[in-house]
């Protein structure tokens, strides 16, 4: 069933923002120390076995310098320097093995699939690099949504947004990359983390969120019990006078804000029975985009959204973007 507002009330909603005087300068300072360590790319050859598909196995310095690990997909066989694909995963997920993300580079894009820091261990696709948050984050509930969630410097969004901002760097240093044609894409987390990014640099030619995630979360905490808004609302459970100082803090996370500053094209797309990721939200940060945005409506289906059978639309929608032939 429809969990959230009827479509022609979620095509009108705009509520207004939470957004800190500050977020500006807190995102410039935390993108310029992490920008004070070298982005270190290793790019080592990984022996998938497929004929058509090269891959590498990636390293490159995140938030604090610390090691971040990645896929890098390329087509075999390949002529100049390629638009890239740089790709967020879900929530608890990873990277996984490089036979789980062969669309791309089946496309004809040099394709990066970035690691979620200490995510991995929720059964679906796996992660390999760790979360060192050396000054603590204090209390939270279980998940990541909560953690450091009553200081934005300390909190886990904070480390991740940057290491995805830096997969971008990480993949505009391969010498088979064209630096001035890479568009990021995700769905869920991943989603939230293409907005974010989007709305942290100048330079991407395209976004591509599917059903996304940390998007408006007052409302998300206050309509949906599944999925990981829940953890915002197990912790205030206990944490009874703690409400203004989490919202807050997620402020500085929030897509919402990130996409008043964002800039390149934009393919959204939400599914009105979604009901970990409930249409409001995401309509809250399609209709605040500052670049030109679409967004997909799926009326009839939960969190899985499109799922593969969306493919031929964002197909088209980055051959546009990169200047290619659809």
């Amino acid at each position: 069933m429809l969990v959230d507002m009827p479509l022609d009330r979620l095509r009108e909603y705009r509520p207004e923002p939470e957004e800190p005087a500050d977020f500006d300068a807190f995102w410039k300072q935390t993108l310029d120390d992490a920008a004070g360590h070298p982005i270190d790319v290793r790019f080592t050859p990984y022996d998938a076995r497929l004929a058509t598909v090269e891959v590498q196995d990636v390293t490159f310095s995140g938030w604090a310098g610390q090691p971040v690990r990645a896929w890098l997909l390329l087509p075999r066989h390949r002529t100049g320097r390629l638009p890239a694909v740089v790709q967020y995963i879900g929530y608890n997920g990873g990277r996984g093995i490089p036979y789980e993300w062969l669309t791309w580079s089946a496309a004809g894009y040099a394709h990066l699939i970035m690691d979620n820091r200490g995510q991995g261990g929720g059964g679906k696709t796996v992660s390999e690099t760790p979360d060192i948050a050396p000054e603590g984050h204090g209390s939270s509930a279980p998940g990541f949504l909560t953690r450091g969630i009553e200081d934005p410097a300390k909190h886990y969004y904070r480390r991740l947004i940057t290491d995805a901002v830096r997969a971008v760097d990480a993949v505009k240093s391969s010498p088979d990359v064209d630096s001035d044609r890479v568009a990021v894409v995700g769905g869920s987390q991943g989603g939230g983390l293409a907005i974010a990014v989007a709305g942290l640099r100048a330079d991407l030619s395209a976004a591509i969120a599917d059903v996304p995630f940390l998007s408006h979360y007052r409302r998300a905490s206050q309509i949906t019990d599944n999925g990981p808004y829940a953890e915002i609302a197990r912790w205030l459970k206990g944490h009874r006078f703690g409400t203004e100082t989490a919202i807050g803090t997620l402020s500085y996370f929030d897509a919402v804000n990130f996409a008043a500053r964002a800039t390149c094209p934009a393919w959204f797309s939400v599914a009105l029975m979604d009901n970990i990721c409930p249409p409001s939200t995401v309509f809250a940060a399609y209709h605040r985009y500052a670049g030109p945005a679409q967004i997909e409506v799926f009326t009839y289906n939960g969190h899985e959204g499109g799922a593969e059978y969306d493919l031929p639309r964002k197909l088209s929608a980055l051959a546009s973007a990169f200047g290619r032939d659809a």
